[in-house]
């Protein structure tokens, strides 16, 4: 069996219904699947969910969930944290799970600056607001996200190393100390919590990224940490449910890992590793 709780479909910036992901999930064998459209955000936003749609949103997958009874299905949210505008707190009564993720650190003039963008925004974000200065931008970018963890705890941390997507090997190494001491205090701040971190496939299958979010090197920290993961694609495509999913695997049993934890019966569980695949 598999799971997946970080989909995105065309209610934000994924292709496909809400229906056509439950068919793919059907085929694949997912038991089951969360659906997490990014949240809507109070300024101009092309792959957010519109306010007005968010309703119909969450009637929609209440309404299929009869369909598919082999299948538990859960309502939740991708939801960003920019400190006083949004956090995960701010939907989750109305939801099964949230995501809780970082897109955006500070801004420059009128725009937030989105560090998972093209590399030009990057550098612009970078130049004008940390007078690129890729320490101080990625501190801040940790800073915000146990910033997070403390005030807003969501129940998935989202891609927690997503900031390497435009910057690692370009603007610093994984192995510089500064680096990882970032890496160590955020894991130290999650550990605090019950906070699940997703070990996240998408970065590989879009060829953005070598490794998992996070890296192999930081799901070691999280392992001997005792911080529960859970293995999710980010798919924003119903094709892309299950990608990379077979080498992930792989790679938390090496590390040592024994479980994943799972939406089941509306509970978060630890899930023997074995039953996956």
């Amino acid at each position: 069996m598999w799971s997946n709780f970080h989909t995105h479909n065309h209610y934000c910036d994924g292709k496909g219904t809400i229906a056509d992901y439950l068919k793919e999930a059907k085929r694949a064998g997912i038991k089951h699947l969360g659906f997490s459209s990014h949240a809507p955000i109070p300024f101009p936003c092309k792959w957010c969910i519109r306010k007005e749609t968010l309703k119909d949103y969450l009637a929609e997958i209440e309404h299929l969930k009869p369909l598919f009874p082999n299948i538990e299905i859960y309502k939740g949210l991708e939801i960003d944290f920019i400190p006083g505008i949004i956090s995960p707190g701010d939907f989750s009564p109305q939801l099964d799970y949230t995501i809780g993720s970082i897109h955006f650190v500070e801004r420059f003039g009128e725009n937030h600056w989105e560090i998972d963008n093209t590399q030009e925004i990057f550098r612009e974000g970078l130049s004008r607001i940390f007078r690129d200065d890729i320490r101080k931008a990625i501190t801040r970018y940790y800073e915000l996200t146990r910033e997070m963890i403390l005030k807003t705890p969501p129940d998935i941390l989202g891609h927690l190393d997503k900031i390497k997507i435009n910057s690692l090997y370009v603007y610093f190494e994984e192995s510089e100390s500064w680096y990882r001491e970032e890496i160590d205090k955020t894991l130290e701040t999650i550990r605090g919590t019950h906070t699940i971190v997703e070990v996240n496939t998408r970065g590989v299958y879009k060829k953005k990224s070598e490794a998992t979010y996070p890296s192999p090197w930081i799901l070691e920290r999280i392992m001997a940490s005792g911080i529960p993961v859970t293995l999710n694609s980010d798919a924003h495509h119903p094709e892309d449910l299950t990608r990379e999913f077979e080498p992930a695997l792989g790679l938390l049993k090496d590390i040592g890992f024994k479980h994943l934890s799972v939406l089941s019966g509306g509970i978060w569980k630890g899930i023997p590793l074995a039953a996956y695949g």
